[in-house]
């Protein structure tokens, strides 16, 4: 029994360190921050439990003292439970105080650092803390505590004084005051400041005045205000990137959703996850696969339709000579990069991504027969093993997987009716998300990966923006720039 204090970074998912993440993939429970991103609880396993305990101003799910006796209570019943916290545990976290109960309570406990907002969000905001021979020092204060009071730990005489640049953290509400309290111990009202507000985050919005002018602007939490003359700097790399404000949704399964993700965020789209299908297998379990698999001998070719269905397939294959003679046809180039890493090369992938396409090249039969084996997704199209019979090829088509809609929370349904564009990969999460939230609220700009998709999309009332060529997630990508590659003014 382990609890393990560990600093989710500012927001940023790809700010979590190597360690915080190996422990997520290992936890029984995970008790996070409001200020936690969402995709980092994906890292955790599927069974494992999910505990969201996040701090709004003047609205809390749990006081600290319970949130304490929680930790406590979980690490004594044995459970590995992961305390995911914005920013680092020990930096104005109430990390220390955890800890402490922690081990009062005699509970193993071990402390992951991650990185600060008070340097993350203004790197992400283009503003060095610290520059040579004019900012050679940088204080971090909170901004909790009342300046007027006049019985606070914060000395902000001494803070204005030491010089450098001065990061405040949960500054906001206080803002007027610490303003007043800096400038009447010396700081210059013409100081630069800023403040950053969901820093590291695709929503990041930089405000810039100076100490005496900050105030007259609309600020909310949370933010981190920067005083001192780097504030003055605009070294934009983060918000100047083509997607930077889009509001993409992502229906890909879960499991298979962070390639696109991943590329998405890169270029500045903040990425709604709204996974309309999961993978499962099929009715029978894999019993037809496993059994075709075991006579794989006895045909000419195999045919694979997608990614899916060659790790699903494979999984019955422990050793590639099994195939033999066989011949392999992918349906793809995503396909036939799922057969490569399993060092097979596919003998035959059609110029275009779909089973016409594979008809068309598809050789004939030997004149004494032939026979093709089609592992795919249940419930798919016909075409394909109809075309291969009329041909003259004998075709046995097993079920390797199955997708299954998977229910949105309302939650999710609101954030995809708010979305600037949706991605679809596959007819199936056209479907599921057009049940799920209502066609009529699926965004306008439909981004399809290939022409059976953008049917379905059709189907459902809907117009196709753009359709990826090549019809792959890199295509998909490039669609969603080619759409939408522009920072909305």
């Amino acid at each position: 029994m382990t609890v393990y204090l560990v600093g989710a970074g500012p927001g940023d998912p790809g700010l979590l360190t190597v360690r915080g993440a190996e422990l997520l993939a290992r936890a029984d429970v995970v008790v996070h921050d409001r200020l936690s991103a969402g995709e980092l609880l994906d890292l955790a396993p599927a069974g494992a439990e999910r505990i969201d305990v996040g701090k709004a101003p003047k609205a809390h799910r749990m006081t600290q003292e319970q949130i304490t006796a929680l930790l406590v209570e979980r690490g004594l019943a044995g459970q590995t439970v992961v305390r995911l916290k914005g920013g680092d545990p020990f930096v104005f976290a109430r990390g220390s105080e955890e800890a402490a109960a922690l081990a009062d309570a005699g509970v193993p406990y071990e402390v992951v650092p991650g990185i600060t907002s008070a340097l993350a969000v203004p790197a992400y905001a283009g503003i060095p803390v610290t520059q040579r021979f004019s900012s050679t020092s940088f204080t971090v204060v909170t901004g909790h505590e009342d300046p007027s009071s006049g019985d606070g730990t914060v000395d902000w005489d001494a803070v204005a004084n030491v010089g450098g640049t001065i990061v405040i953290l949960m500054g906001v509400g206080r803002w007027p005051q610490i303003a007043a309290r800096l400038q009447a111990a010396g700081r210059s009202p013409d100081t630069p400041a800023a403040a950053v507000r969901w820093g590291t985050r695709p929503e990041q919005h930089t405000v810039r005045a100076t100490l005496a002018t900050l105030a007259d602007h609309e600020l909310a939490a949370p933010s981190v205000i920067v005083v001192g003359g780097v504030a003055a700097e605009e070294l934009d790399w983060f918000t100047g990137r083509p997607l930077f404000g889009r509001r993409i949704v992502v229906t890909r399964a879960r499991a298979q959703a962070s390639a696109l993700a991943e590329a998405l965020r890169t270029l500045g789209a903040e990425v709604i996850a709204a996974p309309a299908i999961e993978i499962t297998d099929p009715d029978d379990g894999g019993a037809a696969l496993a059994a075709a698999i075991g006579r794989i001998g006895e045909y000419d070719w195999l045919v694979l339709t997608s990614p899916n269905g060659v790790e699903r397939t494979f999984a019955h294959i422990p050793d590639a000579r099994a195939l033999g003679a066989v011949r392999v046809a992918a349906v793809g180039s995503g396909t036939a990069a799922a057969l490569a890493r399993h060092r097979i090369v596919a003998d035959l992938v059609p110029g275009a991504f779909v089973g016409e396409a594979l008809l068309d090249a598809f050789p004939s039969p030997p004149a004494t027969g032939g026979r093709v084996l089609v592992s795919r997704a249940a419930a798919a199209r016909a075409v394909l093993p109809d075309g291969l019979r009329a041909a003259g090829w004998e075709v046995d088509v097993v079920d390797a997987y199955r997708s299954r809609p998977v229910p949105l929370t309302a939650e999710q349904i609101e954030a995809v009716a708010g979305a600037d564009a949706v991605t679809f990969a596959s007819s199936s999460s056209v479907t599921n998300l057009c049940d799920a939230v209502g066609a009529h609220r699926v965004p306008a700009t439909t981004i399809s990966i290939g022409p059976v998709t953008s049917d379905t999309i059709r189907q459902h009332g809907l117009a196709v923006t753009a359709e990826a060529d090549p019809h792959t997630i890199d295509g998909l990508v490039a669609a969603a720039l080619g759409v939408l590659g522009a920072t909305p003014g």
